[in-house]
């Protein structure tokens, strides 16, 4: 069965699921973010990418520190010195099995051969 929301109510739900999902990760500082990646593919720089991205989206000023305050619930170097632990190898290999290979930039065209000036 499929809820039909009123979009006042549906941006208020999601809204809170949201701050909720915000709270949890802040209580579990033992998550890593290189563990969320690995089995999710986001963490929490992730979402605040997102919602610094969002906060772009509506015209509102909001840097990459200050979104990333948000989500971590302090500044991330303080949150990385208290929190965050050197990635094992294992941690580390999976990582690079996960991530998307990057797109190749395409070739850049040579530049034209300037025509010699014609000579009169």
């Amino acid at each position: 069965m499929t809820a039909t929301l009123d979009e006042t109510t549906r941006t208020a739900l999601e809204a809170a699921a949201f701050r909720r999902l915000v709270e949890h990760l802040r209580e579990r500082t033992d998550v890593q973010n290189i563990d969320m990646m690995n089995l999710a593919g986001f963490c929490r720089n992730c979402l605040s990418r997102w919602y610094r991205e969002a906060a772009d989206a509506q015209g509102v000023a909001l840097t990459d520190p200050d979104a990333r305050e948000i989500v971590y619930g302090m500044p991330y170097k303080e949150w990385q010195a208290k929190f965050q632990k050197d990635a094992s190898p294992e941690q580390k290999a999976a990582f690079a099995k996960a991530a998307p290979t990057p797109t190749a930039a395409p070739t850049p065209k040579p530049a034209p051969t300037p025509k010699p000036a014609p000579t009169h």
